[in-house]
């Protein structure tokens, strides 16, 4: 068997000695790094124990190196040159909406096709600018008479964090739905109507009410089915939903239509208006003003809901660029002579999937709550 016995040092030799060697090689390694050729004369000048601290401290050095070499290579590799990154999606709290998408392997043989496109707002004499946004006048008013009119105050006053109701989200086509699949695809029903309120407007709307409540809103968001079993007749059972609510709580100043579009090809593609904010793909949207044409379509307050209408607009606009449509001014009744800002809004369109309407949703109630605090 080997000794275990220590190293012994020659008569009269201290045990300093050999370790001051070893401490004066080892600094003349830091100092030229010359690892190689000290190691060998550590061998040659001090003894055997100071050589093998020379070569343990020596290896040490070397190694937290090479490491250090290592560390600072790595990011230089890793790092991606600015334009190149893709922005991760700004978190909004919207995320816990959102559903499960089909993958493009649950695509049937006879799925239809989807094309994405993202409208700009008009130019003309057609169309009334409204902050960043802008009006589309289909109706016999002048340009000037809307232009005068949308800079007017809002009618009402909402009181922030009241109890009391101030606004309503309802549905009068509440089972119009959204396609649930994450490629340009839909599968034959997907995107038409659902009675399942997880994916039709009441989702929609569920969002928009969340959102208005957290901002100090406080709103109500009703999920009457109005157009089942029958689409006849959706708009006279609206109408009844929102009077009841009316009068039972006659603070509402705000009466909102949540609905989603249908852009169709003649060859029936399916056309989603769509547009990134925050680096996240949202359906854009479009609000619809009636307007008095003093026959079969009587609001007497339409310029009212107009103002309403163009202070949503500006806010959406200004705060998500392209993400409205022009707001569609137009001889429409939609129920709007209940209250001074009554108002439909549709939601994207059966092309786009159901967490872009999602977002959607949020982005449009973020929006209103700027213009009525504001």
């Amino acid at each position: 068997m080997r000794s275990r016995e220590p190293w012994r040092l020659p008569a009269g030799q201290s045990r300093a000695v050999p370790f001051l060697q070893a401490a004066v090689l080892f600094a003349a390694l830091c100092i030229f790094a010359r690892s190689a050729a000290l190691v060998l004369a550590a061998f040659l000048a001090a003894p055997v124990p100071a050589a093998q601290t020379l070569l343990h401290l020596g290896q040490q050095a070397v190694e937290s190196r090479a490491a250090a070499a290592s560390a600072e290579s790595v990011p230089e590799a890793a790092s991606v040159p600015p334009e190149q990154e893709t922005a991760a999606p700004v978190q909004t709290g919207v995320e816990r909406y959102f559903v499960a998408l089909q993958p493009d392997e649950a695509r049937p043989a006879d799925a239809g096709t989807v094309t994405e496109q993202q409208f700009g707002q008009g130019s003309g004499e057609k169309y009334i600018p409204c902050g960043a946004g802008s009006i589309k006048n289909n109706t016999r008013q002048t340009a000037a008479d809307i232009a005068a009119e949308v800079v007017q105050p809002l009618p009402f006053a909402i009181e922030k964090d009241s109890a009391a109701p101030q606004v309503l989200i309802m549905h009068t086509h509440a089972t119009e739905d959204y396609r649930l699949s994450a490629g340009l695809w839909f599968a034959p029903g997907d995107g038409a109507r659902s009675t399942d309120r997880s994916i039709n407007m009441c989702a929609v709307g569920r969002v928009m009410a969340d959102t208005l409540n957290a901002a100090g809103i406080c709103t109500l968001h009703d999920e009457t089915l109005n157009d089942y079993p029958s689409y006849t007749g959706s708009y006279a059972n609206s109408r009844a939903v929102v009077q009841q609510y009316l009068a039972q709580y006659p603070s509402i100043k705000v009466v909102l239509d949540v609905h989603r579009d249908a852009i169709e090809r003649e060859n029936g593609t399916r056309c989603a208006p769509v547009c990134s904010i925050d680096g996240r793909q949202a359906a854009q949207v479009m609000i619809i003003c009636g307007c008095d044409n003093g026959t079969s379509v009587q609001l007497p307050a339409w310029r009212q809901n107009l103002r309403f209408a163009a202070a949503w607009e500006r806010s959406m606009e200004e705060k998500y660029p392209g993400f409205t449509r022009p707001v569609l001014f137009s001889y429409r009744f939609y129920n709007q002579d209940l209250t001074t800002g009554s108002l439909l809004i549709e939601i994207g369109g059966h092309g786009n999937n159901l967490n872009e309407a999602l977002y959607a949703g949020y982005l449009a109630a973020q929006g209103l709550a700027d213009a009525l605090l504001s």
